[in-house]
């Protein structure tokens, strides 16, 4: 079976990625640049793909600086920074990418089609405290009927599959997950802040940090700051 994973380079796309292979899958990685201020992750998803042994793995580029509206987006908004977790949680952050999912699933659905493939893979999760839009059942839900009635294998009744196996999984057990699957977590990034040297201060930073932790564990990325 082939399937399309959308690899951002961090935790979760990691685990979903290696999920995905010990489904059986013959898997084909596709990552964003979009000029995020944290490029860094590209490097990550390059490096995990290789791991992962994927069939080919391709970086689709756009530019999502000029319209703005997000810290990840736009240098002059300031990232979150050594917020708890029940900060976290209050509201959308300033970090969300209007409408990304969305972009991200059009060109993994496009490319599905492309190459034959019945899955798109991605590790969205809606109980991480981020609270975006576009990590939550609900919106799977629809983007799987757009799906179905946007391409000619749904009208044809051999409809492309979303799947998005952490969606209703804690950060801790993502990690248990990837562990198991044999995960590099070395190899993986999810800092916001845009440095070599991971920032341990922004939101994704101290999610994951707080998982490691809760587990016992010690996450083995550097930190600039813990």
């Amino acid at each position: 079976m082939k399937a399309v994973v959308l690899l951002s380079g961090g935790l979760d796309s990691s685990t979903v990625l290696y999920q995905a292979r010990a489904e059986g899958c013959d898997c084909y990685s596709i990552s964003f640049d979009y000029q995020q201020r944290h490029q860094r992750e590209l490097t990550a998803a390059a490096a995990i793909a290789s791991a992962a042994r994927v069939k080919q793995h391709q970086v689709v580029n756009f530019d999502l600086r000029t319209w703005g509206g997000s810290a990840l987006t736009d240098a002059q908004i300031d990232l979150p920074s050594d917020r708890t977790l029940a900060e976290m949680s209050q509201n959308i952050p300033i970090t969300y990418v209007p409408a990304r999912n969305t972009i991200f699933l059009s060109f993994g659905l496009a490319y599905a089609e492309a190459i034959g493939a019945e899955r798109v893979y991605l590790g969205v999760n809606a109980l991480d405290y981020s609270g975006y839009p576009d990590c939550r059942p609900d919106y799977i839900q629809a983007m799987q009927e757009v799906f179905r009635l946007g391409t000619k294998k749904g009208r044809e009744g051999q409809e492309i599959k979303i799947v998005a196996p952490l969606i209703e999984m804690k950060k801790t057990e993502i990690i248990q997950l990837g562990n198991q699957l044999g995960v590099p977590w070395e190899l993986t990034w999810s800092c916001y802040a845009g440095e070599e040297v991971a920032c341990g201060v922004c939101d994704s930073c101290r999610l994951r940090l707080a998982a490691f932790a809760d587990l016992g564990l010690s996450d083995p990325l550097s930190y600039s700051s813990k």
